[in-house]
């Protein structure tokens, strides 16, 4: 599947949010694997919370009902990689879904499964675009205190530099290095930055530390300051439209570009900037299978395993309609960059201002 054949969908899209037909399924699915991670981050809780893993035969279920809908498939934890089961969750996917893209982020802390099983998952899936986003939100010792784990910088280059060496063999392995904006690194944000720069990722993306209900993180204050993060949106959206890029990385690099200003004025403005499409163009699912809109409310409205494995019962059901009326009448607004790359995808108004961009 191409960026073209989804974008017929799109006003389909448009007529499920505001007239609740067409009923589609949603194009980016976040599968959360496990909450179990090795890390113990300043700006995360996941790894208290209980553990209820579906297995990989569970998995295979789901993805087999959700057929070639899904674009884009994220596989996120926890830790991904603390599953040695990952890669066959990932071919499972591919096999039954296709999807475009296929991204996975990792703390890189288990550098030796990290490259066996990317570089498998990559052979395995020779159709989708298989990113994997090492998370960095500081330099040495800096990252090593907000993740929690000492010795994880020097884990995490060792992990960055194998996969490295299989970007050579595999051609449709993309490197990303991500990082989490909060208040502990806000102040040191452009030397975080500039430090990162030797590693010569393919992208650089950056994401705000939310307050999120899956994460346990409700009321920790870790999201960082609206006039902190101001300056570091626009150095962001300046870096992102100097960044040298051709084809489609053009437009990838413009709609970048207009979500740190759409992230910025979400803090400001603590409103829905742009109509929120997660509940009908993007889901979750967690690790036992229950049905979320988005991670930041992690509302269940439902759990796969009560319907067979099957979305169709949960997506188009009354518990589900209600969570979207919330979502519709503007009850809740945050950055998330997940759902806010879909959202943009989306609305009319960017997808112009974005088309200009790339056109001058």
């Amino acid at each position: 599947m191409s960026i073209l054949t989804l974008a017929p969908k799109l006003p389909l899209y448009w007529g499920f949010r505001r007239f609740g037909w067409p009923k589609m399924y949603p194009f980016s699915v976040v599968v959360s694997v496990s909450f179990r991670c090795n890390s113990r981050c300043r700006t995360c809780d996941v790894w208290r919370k209980p553990n209820d893993d579906m297995t990989v035969e569970e998995w295979d279920r789901v993805f087999a009902n959700l057929g070639r809908t899904p674009f884009y498939i994220t596989f996120t934890g926890g830790e991904p990689f603390l599953r040695k089961d990952l890669d066959e969750m990932v071919i499972s996917a591919y096999r039954h879904c296709r999807p475009a893209v296929i991204t996975i982020p990792t703390n890189g802390l288990l550098t030796e499964r990290v490259a066996e099983r990317v570089d498998r998952i990559c052979q395995e899936c020779p159709q989708s675009q298989i990113g994997i986003n090492l998370s960095l939100d500081g330099i040495g010792e800096e990252h090593d205190d907000i993740r929690g784990v000492p010795g994880n910088w020097e884990r995490a280059m060792a992990t960055w530099t194998k996969l490295k060496a299989l970007q050579m063999a595999r051609p449709n392995l993309v490197l990303t290095v991500h990082t989490v904006v909060s208040r502990f690194n806000q102040d040191r944000f452009r030397e975080i930055y500039t430090g990162l720069q030797f590693l010569a990722p393919d992208s650089y993306i950056t994401e705000v530390a939310e307050e999120r209900v899956e994460l346990d993180t409700v009321g920790w204050g870790i999201t960082p300051e609206p006039d902190a993060y101001a300056p570091i949106a626009d150095f962001l959206s300046e870096q992102a439209r100097r960044a040298p890029a051709k084809g489609i990385a053009r437009f990838t690099q413009a709609f970048r570009a207009h979500y740190y200003q759409l992230a910025r004025r979400v803090l400001y403005e603590r409103t829905q900037v742009i109509p929120c499409y997660a509940g009908w163009a993007s889901a979750h699912i967690a690790p036992n299978g229950d049905i979320w809109s988005c991670c930041i409310r992690a509302e269940d409205v439902g759990n796969l395993r009560q319907t067979g494995y099957d979305l169709a019962p949960i997506w188009f059901g009354e518990r589900m309609a209600t969570l979207r009326k919330s979502i519709y009448d503007r009850e809740c607004a945050c950055p998330m960059a997940n759902a806010s790359y879909a959202n943009m995808l989306l609305h009319p108004p960017t997808l112009v201002k974005v088309a200009l961009e790339v056109i001058r």
